[in-house]
């Protein structure tokens, strides 16, 4: 059978043994054996986030975890600061506005580093902000941002920093309480390991006390319903039981190897992928780039569709670009379970494609 090289950002591969672990049969959720699960798995999520809050699972895409970050923290006629600086931002501005949120936008070139000074002149300007809403890894223009300042910004406020950390936990350097990261969202099918359907909120004590007085609807998504459970190994509705149980197993796997080491393990991959993307003559979009997936400027004279279609029927599958970046950039991941010469091969295949198509 033909072995495909799935390089997106999302859904990433699934190693093997994951697998294995999911195609057992199923149990039931309300048993001591899968709250024990639960409770395990919680545990490894907070060292996955760096913190000693508690991680709330969802049966859910991370946008799920996006509006949910949205509807627990805020009131309507509330103001949050969004960064829009990819298609990923523009997410957390449509979200918010369609709760009746005022949204101070914050828009940054596309692939470009999310300057801490230009947070403050918002919050300066909007003194009665609640939240601050930006990403770790834009992944759309396979941008990190660097939270950590950001954070030490919005701390010296009454507002709150929400991020969304999809793409980049578990890839880029993240470090939640050190950093002072209220809520922090996640997504099973990144760095994780794992198909799409779970996403995640490691939620602050700061967080809480705003959330105490929250007035948006929410039900599924109620973080005090889940909050209530979740150091009983409980939810309360039923959970994607497989796919917790394979989260059990990727993270073990990290855990194995070391959450740090997991992460520079990605920083590896992503400067090897970068260093090959130079020597093809190709140039990189994101001036501020991420070790979760990279982004690279078509050139001249390619057509975008045909490359990536052409490296398809090859067995790889790279990213296009998304909104304004369709046909301008492909995007090329190397997290989770993408391994080293998964990323050989796919490069390989890059060069001589664009070979046929008779660039350079």
């Amino acid at each position: 059978m033909k072995k495909h090289y799935l390089l997106t950002p999302g859904p990433t591969p699934v190693p093997e043994e994951v697998v294995k672990t999911m195609a057992q049969p199923i149990i039931h959720h309300r048993t001591p054996e899968y709250r024990d699960i639960v409770k395990t798995v919680n545990e490894n999520l907070k060292k996955i986030f760096k913190t000693e809050n508690n991680v709330l699972t969802f049966t859910s895409s991370g946008t799920g975890a996006m509006e949910a970050s949205v509807v627990n923290a805020l009131s309507k006629g509330d103001t949050a600061i969004v960064v829009r600086g990819g298609k990923f931002g523009e997410r957390f501005a449509e979200i918010c506005v369609s709760y009746g949120v005022n949204v101070v936008p914050l828009d940054i070139e596309w692939g470009t580093e999310l300057k801490p000074s230009l947070i403050e002149k918002a919050l300066k300007e909007n003194p009665n902000t609640r939240a601050v809403f930006t990403q770790l890894c834009e992944t759309s223009t396979a941008t990190v941002y660097d939270v950590r300042r950001i954070a030490s910004v919005v701390e010296k406020t009454g507002a709150i920093l929400i991020v969304d950390a999809i793409s980049g936990l578990g890839a880029d350097g993240f470090n939640m309480d050190e950093w002072g990261v209220d809520i922090a969202v996640g997504g099973s099918q990144k760095a994780l390991m794992l198909p799409p359907g779970l996403s995640f909120c490691a939620v602050s004590k700061k967080a809480w006390s705003m959330i105490k007085q929250s007035s948006l609807p929410k039900y599924y998504h109620d973080f005090n319903k889940y909050e209530q459970l979740v150091d009983k190994g409980d939810s309360p509705w039923t959970p994607a039981i497989t796919l917790v149980i394979g989260l059990e197993k990727a993270l073990s796997m990290i855990m194995k190897e070391g959450v740090d080491k997991f992460v520079e393990g990605h920083a590896g991959d992503a400067e090897f992928v970068r260093k090959h993307i130079k020597d093809l003559g190709l140039e990189l979009f994101s001036k501020s780039p991420s070790d979760a997936v990279t982004a690279v400027k078509v050139p001249e004279g390619v057509d975008a569709a045909k490359l990536i279609s052409s490296l398809k029927s090859k067995g790889v599958m790279f990213a296009g670009g998304q909104a304004r970046l369709k046909g301008k950039i492909f995007r090329i991941a190397h997290m989770g379970g993408i391994t080293r010469r998964d990323l050989e091969f796919a490069l390989d295949k890059l060069k001589e494609t664009l070979g046929e198509q008779k660039w350079q």
